[in-house]
């Protein structure tokens, strides 16, 4: 077992428990699955949240910070990787403060981001439809739709800003939807009542995104930011415990180049590309976060994915990206299948409305079609798993249920739908051929967010001190799922919120020595890059990477998907490590180094991949209960829903990077309620 870094009290190993509950919840633990794959490590805790009220506690905080002073910002410096919500928010606020910051990406532009993919809304307890919304069941509707799997204090300051978030946006001229008479309007997500959720049209990431791209351009032309595109992450510096730069590779002419600062912070995203097929643009992978995990970052909880139920069905086998519908359709579109298989093949607009199951509103009549995305989705799968799925056959199976859009366009007229959902609707009719305005649509589950990360205190600062993460890299806010509309939330919560004023705490401590290039760490960090890169582009194999990718995710679907078992996840542990002993001996990387090299970028990131994927299977396997998007076939209700037990996992699980070919250290956060009640979840 490796030594943790010192983490300036970023968390607190030696505070465990009292000793006979931490036993009792241990020895409630009849199985261990995973015992054979993992270490055993101290328990952690976050010190920094602090005590007391839960609606004083970020009140506190910002004013237990300590400060920087103006003079020395201007030379105190910092890192932002990543330029979606999370990291342009981020950069763009820093250097409004007066630090110098420099901002990186691989896309040709922030504005690419994938934060600019977001369709439906973005929540805030402004309560402006006047049907009992707050802060408190904002609160308490994202621990419950997260199944009881996230820290109280962390949820609540997001409910908390999430009120400034959108005076911030409306202020930078995000075009959000309004009603008749001008106010900003609003519309329903899954797993609520309320209607809570800040919508422009389906473009609400995009506009969110050009308004934190400008913010950022202005530090830019104020001299306060600037800006590296095209360059990609492939190393962290860590010298004497703390992160102190990146090495980075420049995508266009192949130079590897190295960069300081004071501080790093990761705003890289989700790794839901593991799967291969994802609603993630083809870009996205997990390397910036492994590259940290690897020099002593703790990855939390990577086995929570997100599985979005309202995604565009697999057309094919050679399929590489899959589509998202926003989950704001299902305000207006009913869910269902026919009664009858035999009636599976025919034109949907044939089958009597006495021949269709809205099953949905028929198992869930509180929520309906608006139940949580993690119980849509498995009840979608049920449905198809019964012979009841719909559209054409893949590999000899019918893999969709349909969005029917005909009631609301009969109650509502089309201007109505059109004026909602209009570029949705001509997004689905380009890419599938039909008409959602005449015939439903046909949906079915896919991946799409990831609710594991790096694991960070309430500062948002991971286990190496001076490494920040922010937004999806991170696993603070949605425990095992996430509502829908939270993503652009906690992105822009944390961009413009909450790491200004906890990332200051830590840099009150500067001005820092600077960084000699010559330093043993940075040359180590150097010499490993280059040598990973020699090795792609001299081992001569056979097989492309895309190819290995493609059947990484294939064992991820089928093993550590929708659905996992004890046996399954065995077997995906088995199948990848021979994968990708199979991937260092036999891939072979066209092209130079030393030049713009797609295939040399995907390798890296698909390595990573391999490493990351067998994580969450042991993850997955450790956890012998069904909750959130996690959903163990051996832990459930006799009605088939998610079984949790409360008494044997409720902690957050902490991965500790053991060493190359060595076993994970696992080390637990008990989770502790004091403002609301575990209970199992119910939507009907």
């Amino acid at each position: 077992m490796t030594d943790l870094p010192d983490t300036t009290n970023s968390f607190d190993s030696s505070r465990t428990l009292d000793a006979a509950a931490l036993a009792e919840r241990e020895g409630a633990q009849q199985t261990d699955d995973a015992a054979d794959y993992y270490v055993d490590g101290d328990p952690i805790q976050d010190t920094k949240a602090p005590g007391g009220p839960l609606e004083e506690r970020w009140n506190t905080r910002q004013f237990e910070a300590r400060i920087a002073n103006p003079a020395n910002r201007r030379r105190l410096s910092v890192i932002v990787v990543g330029t979606g919500l999370a990291g342009a928010s981020a950069a763009a606020t820093l250097g409004e403060a007066g630090y110098v910051v420099k901002s990186f990406c691989y896309q040709d532009s922030p504005r690419r981001a994938h934060s600019i993919a977001a369709q439906g809304g973005i929540n805030a307890a402004k309560n402006y439809k006047g049907d009992g919304d707050s802060v408190y069941r904002l609160f308490y509707d994202t621990i419950k739709g997260g199944d009881y799997r996230s820290r109280e204090s962390n949820v609540y300051r997001l409910a908390q800003v999430s009120t400034s978030i959108i005076d911030q946006c409306v202020a930078q001229g995000v075009p959000f939807a309004r009603e008749y008479g001008g106010l900003l309007d609003n519309r329903s997500f899954g797993g609520v009542q309320v209607s809570r959720t800040f919508y422009a049209r389906g473009q609400t990431g995009q506009q969110l995104l050009i308004g934190a791209y400008q913010a950022l351009e202005r530090q830019v032309a104020a001299g306060t930011v600037k800006c590296y595109t095209r360059h990609e992450m492939v190393e962290l510096i860590v010298v004497d415990g703390r992160a102190r730069g990146i090495i980075v590779r420049d995508m266009v002419t192949g130079e590897i180049e190295t960069y300081f600062a004071d501080v790093v912070v990761l705003a890289s995203g989700g790794y839901g590309n593991v799967f291969f097929l994802s609603t993630n643009a083809m870009g996205c992978n997990v390397t910036a976060a492994w590259r940290a995990h690897r020099k002593g970052a703790l990855m939390a909880n990577p086995c929570y994915t997100q599985i979005h139920p309202t995604c565009i069905p697999v057309a094919g086998a050679h399929q590489s990206k899959l589509t998202l519908m926003s989950e704001s359709l299902r305000n207006d579109g009913r869910i269902w299948v026919p009664k009858n298989q035999a009636d599976c093949g025919k034109d949907p607009r044939e089958i009597p409305e006495e021949d269709r199951d809205y099953y949905l509103e028929r198992i869930y009549p509180a929520f309906g079609n608006l139940v949580p995305r993690d119980i849509a989705s498995r009840q979608a799968k049920n449905m198809c798993d019964e012979g009841r799925g719909v559209g054409p056959e893949v590999d000899g199976v019918r893999r969709g249920v349909y969005l029917d859009f005909a009631e609301a366009i009969d109650r509502l007229g089309r201007k109505a739908i059109e004026d909602k959902y209009d570029n949705l609707f001509d997004m689905y009719a380009r890419i599938t051929g039909e008409d959602p305005y005449t015939s439903p649509m046909r949906i079915y589950p896919a991946v799409h967010y990831v609710m594991g990360g790096l694991w960070v205190d309430y500062d948002l600062q991971s286990t190496i001190p001076g490494l920040f993460v922010t937004g999806e890299a991170n696993f603070s806010d949605h425990g095992a799922n996430r509502l829908g509309a939270s993503a652009l939330m906690q992105g822009l919560a944390d961009g413009y919120f909450v790491l200004p004023n906890t990332i200051r705490d830590y840099l009150a401590e500067g001005p820092f020595e600077k960084i000699a290039e010559d330093d043993p760490a940075v040359v180590e960090a150097q010499q490993s890059v280059k040598s990973r890169i020699e090795q792609f582009m001299t081992t001569n194999g056979t097989r492309s990477v895309d190819s290995y990718h493609r059947e990484l995710g294939h064992i991820m679907w089928e093993y550590c998907g929708m659905e996992r078992s004890e046996d399954g996840l065995r077997k995906a542990i088995d199948l990848i490590r021979s994968l990708k002993e199979d991937f260092w001996r036999n891939v072979r990387v066209l092209g130079s180094a030393e030049s713009m090299n797609q295939s040399l970028e995907k390798a890296g990131r698909v390595a990573d991949f391999f490493e990351l994927g067998e994580l969450m299977c042991i993850d997955a396997l450790n956890r012998r209960e069904s909750c959130g998007g996690h959903f163990r076939a051996e832990s459930q209700t006799e009605e088939g829903e998610a079984l949790r037990h409360d008494d044997q996992y409720a902690y957050v699980a902490a991965w500790e990077w053991g060493g190359a070919d060595e076993k994970p250290i696992l080390h637990k956060e008990h989770l502790t309620y004091e403002f609301v009640e575990m209970k199992q979840r119910s939507y009907k």
